[in-house]
């Protein structure tokens, strides 16, 4: 068992890590620029001569020798047609007049938004990871690899700026991945946006330019897991790469592990060169070694250690940050593969009924709405697992895997709770002033998920317990300004997530009911009217602050702060409801759609 000591050490090296650019996606910005072209002769295997990148023309990772090689034999790609998977989308019926002219009205509006952000990304940040929205200036925070102009190629192609995808390509094809703005690399994050973006573009467009890309970026991550286990460092500082001896880290969040699959597997698929899919396939294997040896058997905990390729000491379980697309991927690497390896479908039925189970609560709210929201669990057994009822907008991910997973897997239960989440989720929006979900909030969860009565003197009850001031209950309710039914709100922001959105469009794709696509105009008219600024649209640091508090100046200044991560272009304003079939194509976790393997 983990004492309470090390549990502690664990989650707080863990959020020393998201506080320096971690998980919750807040880069560093940073004037230095980092340049692996090494001065003294590369180390070489055992036995061979040292070797030296090419002294001129742009640094390839693919010519630094390997400490570590693969033993044995490479896994390789499933062999075999694929097979004939459960139709994933709804059989959409010709729609009448007056809604084909409502959603191309919608449609135009989304693409105005893009296209306005587009050109002052063009104008004020071009070739750098983001732009400033209210400063007009340029954060590098992605190793300075251009991530708001890689992220947003398919999405550039998907919404017919061919032009500006040409302009864009021809700059994204030349990035040097010789000189990075940061010391240390987010493998996740840079495998998901610039891998996943340009693999994606070249699955939509066939320019081989992209592909060749790709393999650069692939060839530089695959350095990672250059360690005497295989296991990837995750935090990864490439400089050192160049000088050998690396090893995996003994704080490593699982999510970070746990999402490289796709895009790994991708990249193996279109070039024919198992290696990625190798590098990958490890990982799985490991995690389906241990999948019942955790405290809370079927899921796996937030931290892991990779040093020792050890993934179950560590109590806290959630598919919340930190966690969420381990097991995202789980059905999304079932459709990729076409069903050819099935254990996939073991570590998502396994996970998911352990989540169900434990994670999965109905909230308490005051019109008894039917809707599930996934909390936080501590277990030091199934038995001693203790429910933190808590919601996040990270999580709202987990309406659309649920019921991705159902159709794929013929669960048609998975399907309701996925709508069940996804209305929770159109709930927290709707509940708030400004119509726009917060980061992170706690709520009453109900004794039951059949019938919850709303109780006001409970919630209130609880709302004290939760924060045990000694003033009056009211007053901490106002203070805290908790709409009915919220116990608390840790952390106001909106960063132009995409989540609910994401949930909300997988969720009209399968089912076709109506009420999705207008719940979705409404969360972006709700976050379009908070979050416009003069050139773009930026975070917002308070979402408990109503409109009108905002136009009479009584919140202190603005909400809105300087950022606007590239996943607002490549994931929030992408999802459109007609472009794309979930039967032929599959999401990666950051909007990038790769080709599904489909029988003949």
């Amino acid at each position: 068992m983990i004492s309470l000591r090390r549990y502690t050490v664990f989650i707080a090296l863990a959020a020393s890590i998201l506080l320096l650019g971690g998980y919750f996606r807040e880069p560093i910005v940073s004037q230095a620029r980092y340049r692996f072209r090494s001065q003294t002769p590369l180390l070489a295997a055992p036995g061979e001569p040292p070797a030296q990148p090419a002294p001129t023309g742009p640094f390839r990772w693919d010519v630094v020798p390997t400490q570590y090689p693969v033993a044995g034999p490479l896994a390789q790609l499933p062999a075999g047609p694929p097979q004939k998977l459960p139709r994933v989308q709804h059989e959409f019926q010709k729609e009448s007049e007056d809604h084909a002219k409502t959603r191309k009205e919608r449609q135009a509006a989304v693409r105005r938004s893009f296209q306005r952000c587009w050109y002052a990304y063009e104008q004020h940040a071009w070739g750098h990871d983001e732009l400033a929205p209210l400063s007009g200036g340029a954060k590098d925070g992605f190793g300075g690899w251009a991530a708001t102009l890689v992220d947003n190629l398919d999405t550039l192609w998907i919404m017919g700026m061919n032009e500006d995808f040409t302009k864009a390509v021809e700059a994204a094809v030349n990035i040097d991945l010789g000189v990075s703005t940061t010391e240390t690399i987010n493998v996740f994050e840079t495998t998901i946006r610039h891998l996943g973006g340009f693999l994606s573009a070249y699955d939509m467009s066939g320019d081989v330019r992209l592909l060749e890309k790709a393999k650069e970026f692939g060839e530089m991550l695959l350095k990672a897991f250059d360690t005497p286990n295989r296991l990837p460092i995750t935090r990864w500082k490439p400089q050192k790469a160049l000088m050998g001896n690396q090893e995996a880290d003994p704080v490593v969040l699982v999510a970070e592990i746990g999402s490289l699959t796709m895009e790994f597997t991708r990249l193996s698929q279109v070039t024919g060169d198992s290696k990625w899919y190798d590098a990958v396939a490890r990982i799985t294997r490991l995690f389906d070694k241990q999948q019942e040896k955790t405290h809370l058997p079927g899921m796996w905990p937030v931290v892991v250690n990779a040093k020792v390729a050890e993934l179950t000491e560590d109590t806290f379980f959630s598919l919340g940050a930190m966690s969420d697309s381990l097991y995202e991927y789980f059905p999304k690497m079932h459709a990729m593969l076409g069903g050819l390896e099935p254990v996939y479908k073991k570590l998502y039925d396994g996970s998911m009924s352990t989540a169900i189970k434990n994670n999965l609560y109905r909230p308490m709210t005051p019109s008894n709405e039917d809707i599930l929201m996934s909390g936080n669990v501590r277990a030091t057994s199934q038995e001693l697992a203790r429910l933190d009822p808590q919601g996040q907008h990270l999580v709202c991910f987990a309406g659309g895997m649920f019921a991705l997973g159902g159709k794929l897997f013929n669960e048609p239960a998975h399907v309701e709770i996925g709508k069940k989440l996804t209305d929770g989720c159109i709930w927290a929006y709707k509940a708030l002033p400004l119509g726009i979900m917060p980061e992170v909030f706690n709520m009453v969860a109900c004794d039951s998920r059949v019938s919850c009565e709303w109780d006001e003197e409970k919630w209130r009850r609880e709302v004290k317990d939760r924060h045990a001031e000694k003033i009056d209950v009211d007053e901490m309710i106002k203070h805290l300004r908790l709409p009915k039914g919220f116990t608390d709100i840790s952390d106001r922001r909106y960063i132009l997530r995409p989540e609910a959105i994401e949930s909300v469009f997988i969720l009209y794709r399968i089912t076709g009911e109506q009420y999705l696509q207008d719940a979705a105009w409404d969360m972006f008219v709700a976050i379009t009217n908070a979050t416009t600024t003069e050139l773009a649209n930026a975070a917002v640091s308070d979402v408990t602050f109503s409109a009108a508090e905002l136009a009479q100046g009584t919140t202190g200044g603005t909400t809105q702060f300087d950022s606007m991560e590239s996943f607002w272009m490549a994931e929030t304003l992408k999802y459109e409801p007609h472009v794309l079939s979930l039967d032929d194509w599959v999401f990666n976790t950051e909007a990038h759609p790769f080709r599904r393997m489909l029988p003949a």
